[in-house]
């Protein structure tokens, strides 16, 4: 069985992240948690590209759907439409006109726990309601609301893997096996180390 410090995540940052400058302060929050940057380009995805991206898991047009509808009616709000799956694909296009709007950045990033520090650190799916110390929290005022008032995705900077099974089939889609990189970083002895060996002369 792999070592935990072994597991991976993607990140990509949203067109939104890159136009307002926060590619290098967003990188610096993983960075510090002690994970380690594995893959990363620049590119604009095709319409293609991020529709295959959100259907890896063949219930999410649903799911998504029904977490939409849920949202609505919790706000005393009636949904667009009952039927979850054509809500669904609603919400694909309109992500699929995000994420083509201008260029991203997709990342690997590798350490314990690192699909799950990576959502912790990145905060919630709302920035409205992301806690204060996160990177939505922090630097992001979009909501559902005014996302939905404007027949829009929400902007909330970046995708984050949601579970260690969804990261596997994302990794592959976004990178080519010999794109990410297998190193040593120096504090990896302080992080993974179980003795701490060779730190005094």
């Amino acid at each position: 069985m792999a070592h935990a410090k072994a597991e991976r995540t993607l990140v990509v940052i949203k067109p939104d992240g890159v136009q307002r400058t926060l590619v290098g302060e967003i990188i610096k929050r993983y960075e510090r948690m002690g994970l380690k940057l594995v893959g990363m380009k620049m590119l604009v995805p095709s319409h293609d590209h991020v529709e295959v991206h959100y259907t890896l898991d063949p219930h999410w047009i649903k799911n998504v759907g029904e977490k939409s509808i849920e949202s609505y009616k919790k706000k005393g709000l009636t949904p667009p439409t009952d039927d979850p799956i054509k809500l669904g694909k609603g919400v694909l296009e309109n992500l699929r006109k995000y994420l083509t709007s201008g260029p991203v950045i997709a990342m690997v990033w590798q350490g314990a726990h690192a699909v799950q520090i990576v959502r912790k650190v990145t905060g919630g799916t709302e920035p409205l309601s992301s806690d204060v110390g996160t990177i939505r929290g922090d630097f992001v005022l979009d909501s559902y609301q005014m996302a939905d008032s404007d027949t829009r995705a929400i902007r909330n900077l970046i995708h984050a893997s949601g579970s260690v099974s969804e990261a596997e089939k994302e990794i592959p889609h976004w990178f080519k096996g010999e794109e990410l990189m297998n190193y040593r970083l120096v504090q990896e002895q302080i992080l993974y180390d179980v003795n701490l060996d060779g730190l005094l002369e």
